[in-house]
């Protein structure tokens, strides 16, 4: 049986990446959905776009863009300094491409000018990095660089009183929009956890990856997951964006 596999904010991971392959048993009938951030953060930015762009041409792939994704296009694209992103991460995908020749550059380039803003399936489902601030939803947002930097989304779901029915006045439009939206961006280790966290509609699938946290892998159907060593392990010698 063909799955469908929602995957959370890697940070240039690549071991953790192939744990969860096996610990999920991942097969070429999967459909894969990547919610962004595959880069900065640990040491192999490089080889986890390697990576995905092989696996593309074997899975029925699906890549959102996130906001490291974008900042390393620009940096590849321009060469610019920008020491806001080298300290959140930035700094070690620098270093990692000193040793990646141009023709992989172009190649990374290209994937990462093709990935998505967002992804709604047939079940009216939402795949996004961050999230929409639109009341109306994601094909009337105005700034479209808010799909992959937008926090309120997460944080209206988070601070959601329960109590409040769906149907009534006050309860937030934007949650009503979709039966599920699956985020990334903001780590779920910020409110002291390390699994997926569901509130309302919304299911964060970033686990903290970039800290020291685990990368997770889910059934979107079952709701079952699977997780790799917290990162900090597996790359015991650097300091991620910890």
């Amino acid at each position: 049986m063909s799955r469908t596999l929602v995957i959370g904010d890697i940070h240039g991971g690549l071991r953790p990446l192939h744990q969860l392959f096996e610990r999920a048993n991942v097969s070429q009938k999967d459909k894969l959905i990547f919610l962004g951030d595959f880069v900065d953060g640990w040491s192999e930015s490089p080889k986890v776009l390697d990576f995905l762009i092989a696996l593309n041409t074997k899975n029925n792939c699906v890549f959102i863009r996130g906001n490291h994704d974008e900042l390393l296009l620009e940096w590849l694209e321009s060469s610019k300094d920008n020491l806001q992103w080298y300290q959140h991460g930035g700094e070690a995908t620098v270093l990692a491409y000193t040793n990646v020749d141009f023709e992989t550059k172009q190649k990374h380039i290209l994937f990462l000018k093709n990935l998505q803003n967002y992804y709604l399936d047939e079940q009216n489902r939402l795949f996004i990095h961050g999230g929409f601030t639109n009341m109306n939803g994601i094909a009337y947002e105005y700034f479209p660089k808010l799909f992959y930097w937008d926090r309120t989304l997460w944080e209206t779901a988070l601070s959601l009183d329960t109590s409040i029915p769906k149907d009534s006045l006050f309860y937030p439009r934007r949650l009503t929009l979709y039966n599920e939206i699956y985020i990334g961006h903001t780590p779920v280790t910020r409110i002291g956890k390390t699994i997926p966290i569901q509130k309302a509609c919304v299911w964060n699938l970033d686990t903290g990856a970039a800290f020291k946290g685990p990368l997770t892998i889910m059934d979107i159907d079952t709701k079952e997951f699977w997780q790799s060593e917290p990162l900090n392990e597996l790359y015991f010698n650097e300091k991620g964006r910890n």
